[in-house]
């Protein structure tokens, strides 16, 4: 994995989407909704909180522990559909792409959407 490209596990992730959801938030927000959303205690969100911070994906700032997300989660999503891709699909689009078509519970509407995407690639 390049070094500007970082890993996220998926309980920061969680941290990330409210941050990207609702904007700068302060750490006893995230708490709060994170104890309504999983069950999470405050300590829990703290730590994975600082984890964030210490992995350069979330900025603090004061007053009151406010946190800024520092990395979008477009970039997110790219990073792990490239995980993705690399691990499960040998570094393959197109195998992803067919795994995706050969879905029998795609909407009409879904279906739809990925011939136009493959139309748009053209």
């Amino acid at each position: 994995m390049p070094q500007d490209v970082m890993k996220l596990f998926d309980s920061e992730l969680k941290v990330m989407d409210i941050l990207w959801r609702q904007g700068d938030t302060a750490a006893r927000d995230l708490a709060a909704i994170l104890f309504r959303e999983t069950g999470w205690n405050k300590n829990t969100t703290y730590t994975l909180i600082k984890r964030c911070i210490k992995k350069g994906a979330i900025q603090r700032s004061e007053p009151g522990f406010l946190c800024h997300a520092l990395i979008s989660k477009e970039k997110v999503q790219e990073t792990e559909t490239n995980e993705l891709v690399g691990k499960l699909y040998d570094g393959s689009i197109d195998k992803l792409f067919a795994s995706l078509a050969g879905r029998r519970d795609l909407s009409a509407g879904q279906i739809e959407r990925l011939k136009q995407i493959a139309k748009e690639l053209e």
